[in-house]
């Protein structure tokens, strides 16, 4: 394996790997760049990882699962309760640190720091979620077990908008489960786990068990393609995650690959205005709006539009753009490069040229204390139509489209219309619509008077159609099915008057 400790001299830190236990700084193989967003400066630099180091980490994961495939998983629950004390000890380090590298405000981060460890938690209840099921005399004299047992090395490939939270979605559980884990984060984001994967290791994590890598391509494919790899779950574009579930089934691994949305908000004639405006921004723009849960588009039915639109272009008017990395807030950050703040942009544009109205306009954003930051401010544009490129391309950026409605019949053919799955909601007080919504949405999450109906640990995050690709989903009891395969064992034992055939 060609690597070696790096005497890198410049004030920029190289973000290490981390495989069998020990930390090194890889040279050699290129580099990416890690942006603080809100000041447009490079703060590292990630390692471009070739196909020797994936080989290593694999390696180093495969020797060690034995072991930890025959640890008790009352053992490996312990450790998960130590890693969620190190982590709520550490939880204002690692907050600041995903809002340096990505750009979220510091309430932001919280929030997703937090949802992380409700993954950690849900991973210390593996002693129960590992049980399976008994019959006794199934037959006579016969009975029946079923047991769940760990598949080996599996593969965490996480994206830029929630570096720690993916993350905590993936490797807790499939330890907890057994296995043994690589994991290769975002190049734009490497720096958070560094920190999460240090106090794994303080907690007492056995060499070998959990390594980390960086990369792109070249690593993605060696990571599908490795013939040890047993199991992958990614989290990224739609147009990656099929690649992701197409090479990697191909290869014969398991594959969830969640990919990307365009999400719809229906506001019917008798929603509250200010419950629907307040959820509404916080859903379009929170997070920069680069998330896969964001309500990028709302469907208002009737005179809604001209019930809810003058209060909405005066919350997107009030948020407050800036730099995250300073003591007085921002409401909203910067985006996470210079080519994707462009790329939105672009988008917005798209839709004016193609007879759309931009209502509130985040483009003429200035930040004045940080010229070079990646920042766009809350953008609505009305009028937006089916065939409009920023109608059928997910923005990922905080911009919200208004198509306007007949009736929620016509909306929900709207939003079924969409090749994507993710989330969709209503908002209004006619339990009829409510219920008539969430049965014919075509959605996999789905909110009534909630915008971001994105589900907590212990239930699945259940993407449809092209904003999922496998079939057991991350999180909840279908992320321990995930990460286990079920055995079914049948016994019979003989002696006097046990087995044989009963006659009268």
């Amino acid at each position: 394996m060609n690597r070696s400790l790096s005497t890198h001299s410049q004030s920029l830190s190289r973000c290490p790997v981390f495989i069998n236990g020990e930390w090194e700084t890889i040279r050699g193989n290129g580099i990416s760049p890690v942006f603080n967003p809100s000041r447009g400066e490079v703060i590292a630099e990630a390692p471009l990882c070739g196909v020797d180091v994936v080989n290593a980490a694999v390696e180093a994961a495969a020797a060690a699962f034995p072991a930890w495939r025959d640890t008790p998983a009352v053992e490996r629950a312990r450790l998960f309760f130590r890693y969620r004390q190190l982590v709520e000890e550490n939880f204002d380090r690692i907050c600041q640190c995903v809002s340096r590298e990505h750009g979220k405000t510091l309430a932001e981060a919280r929030g997703s720091v937090y949802r992380g460890i409700e993954n950690i938690e849900y991973a210390c209840s593996i002693p129960t979620l590992l049980m399976g099921d008994t019959l006794e005399n199934l037959a006579r004299g016969v009975d029946c077990e079923t047991m769940h047992q760990p598949l080996g090395v599996c593969v965490g490939i996480t994206p830029f908008n929630f570096p720690a939270m993916v993350p905590l979605w993936m490797y807790p559980l499939a330890l907890a489960c057994g296995n043994t884990f690589v994991l290769k984060p975002s190049e734009k984001v490497p720096l958070t786990v560094v920190i999460l994967i240090e106090l794994l290791e303080k907690a007492g994590l056995p060499k070998g068990v959990l390594n980390l890598v960086h990369g792109g391509r070249e690593c993605v494919d060696a990571l599908l393609t490795h013939s040890k790899v047993k199991a992958i779950s990614f989290v990224g574009s739609s147009a990656v995650a099929k690649y992701i579930f197409e090479t990697g089934t191909r290869h014969g691994k398991r594959v969830q690959a969640n990919g990307g949305a365009k999400n719809y908000i229906v506001v019917m004639p008798d929603a509250d205005v200010q419950q629907t405006v307040e959820a509404l921004a916080t859903a379009a723009f929170g997070c920069a709006g680069e998330r896969c849960m964001a309500g990028s588009t709302a469907l208002t039915v009737g005179k809604a539009a001209d019930r809810l639109l003058p209060s909405l272009v005066e919350a997107a008017h009030a948020i407050r753009v800036g730099p995250t990395d300073v003591e007085a807030q921002p409401d909203m950050g910067p985006v996470i490069t210079a080519q994707h703040r462009d790329r939105v942009m672009n988008l917005v544009a798209s839709g004016e040229e193609e007879g759309a109205k931009v209502i509130a306009d985040g483009r003429r954003v200035r930040v004045a204390d940080a010229p070079k930051g990646f920042y766009m401010g809350a953008t609505i544009v009305d009028g937006v139509q089916d065939q409009m490129t920023l109608a059928r391309e997910e923005v990922f950026g905080p911009v919200l489209n208004v198509m306007r409605m007949e009736g929620l019949d016509e909306a929900i053919a709207a939003a079924n219309r969409s090749s994507y799955g993710n989330g969709a909601a209503i908002f209004t007080n006619s339990g009829r619509a409510a219920r008539e919504f969430k049965q014919r949405v075509k959605a996999g999450m789905v909110g009534i008077n909630v915008g971001v109906p994105a589900t907590l640990a212990m239930f699945p995050f259940t993407g449809w159609d092209e904003s999922f690709f496998g079939d057991l989903h991350i999180q909840g009891k279908e992320g321990v099915q995930f990460y286990t395969r079920q055995k079914v064992v049948t016994a019979r034992w003989f002696g006097e008057g046990v087995g044989d055939v009963w006659q009268k």
